[in-house]
This record gives structure tokens, C-alpha cells and sequence, in this order.
């Protein structure tokens, strides 16, 4: 089990991160348009999973922003942000904020698992029930070429390492 801090204090999360090289769990999350979303669907495309408590926080909203941003210049590979934000929540903050190369994925519970798959669930504290603050890239086959788990969950992560890991696998 994982541990992470959240301004400041201890938080220990379910599962952890899937080691570098190894094939990334499947998930299926719920899309903007409320249908499944699964990796495998996405297989044959570079894909970065930006993954964050909740867009109505400041760190995760600049999160989202930044990747939008960067993902202009990345033919190939898709970036979604992932968060237990119910999709009508999230949907109406892409709009607001211009939101276009980013695809905002919601674990409301439509399977559970994806917390755990990726260990990135938060056990304990204040935001028990949420994700915590991570990036995952997977690669083409489908295999995980970068993982960062942001060790302070209000601080962001490494945009340029991410991104470069990314390049690496076009």
C-alpha cells in the first residue's frame, strides 16, 4: 500500500501504481457522453492518463488546462484526465475552460475497480474515496513507459516527464 501526503498529512492509498513495463489494467470508465470508455479501445495509440481528485480544485484544473495545452503537438496519443467527477461536472469545466484535446474519464463507479487497478485510491483522510494525484503513460501495445505518483497531493506533477515519456513511445 501506497502512501502519499495531502497538505501535509499522511494518506495511504489502495493498490499501487502499475510497475514501468508492465501491461496497464484495462479500465472502463464513463466518457463525456456517458458511454464506456476502455483501453483497449485504445490500443495502437499512446495514451496519458492524467489522473487527479477532482476538477474543481485549482492544481487539478491547472492539470487539465497544461495537458490541453500540450496535447496540441501530440499527434498520436490521447490524454485523458481521470477523476471520480461525475461526467456532467467535468463536462461543463471543459467547456468553460476550452477544454478540446483533453478527454475527461469519470470512475464514478461504474465499475470501482479503477482506483485499486491503479493504485491510486485514497483509503483514508479527507478525500477518502477519491484518486489521488498521478500520471501513467502507457504506450502502443499497451504497456505501462512511465508512472509518476505525485507525492503531495496538492502539488503538480511533472508535466515535462510525462510528456517527453510520451514522446518516446510514438
Amino acid at each position: 500500500m501506497a502512501q502519499v501526503t495531502f497538505q501535509g498529512n499522511a494518506v495511504k492509498l489502495v493498490g499501487s501504481l502499475p510497475a514501468v513495463g508492465s501491461k496497464a489494467p484495462d479500465f472502463c470508465l464513463c466518457g463525456p457522453d456517458l458511454a464506456d470508455v476502455k483501453l483497449q479501445d485504445k490500443k495502437g495509440s499512446v495514451v496519458i492518463l492524467s489522473i487527479v481528485p477532482s476538477l474543481d480544485t485549482g492544481v487539478c484544473a491547472a492539470s487539465a488546462r497544461k495537458f490541453n495545452q500540450e496535447a496540441t503537438s501530440l499527434n498520436g496519443v490521447t490524454v485523458y484526465c481521470v477523476s471520480e467527477d461525475l461526467p456532467f461536472a467535468s463536462g461543463r469545466f471543459c467547456e468553460a475552460e476550452g477544454i478540446k484535446n483533453v478527454v475527461c474519464l469519470s470512475d464514478y463507479r461504474r465499475e470501482g475497480n479503477f482506483g485499486e487497478a491503479y493504485g491510486v485510491g485514497i483509503a483514508d483522510g479527507a478525500l477518502r474515496g477519491l484518486l489521488t494525484r498521478a500520471i501513467v503513460v502507457i504506450d502502443k501495445e499497451g504497456n505501462v513507459a512511465y508512472t509518476e505518483l505525485v507525492s503531495e497531493i496538492t502539488t503538480e506533477p511533472n508535466y515535462a516527464a510525462a510528456l517527453e515519456a510520451a514522446k518516446k513511445c510514438l
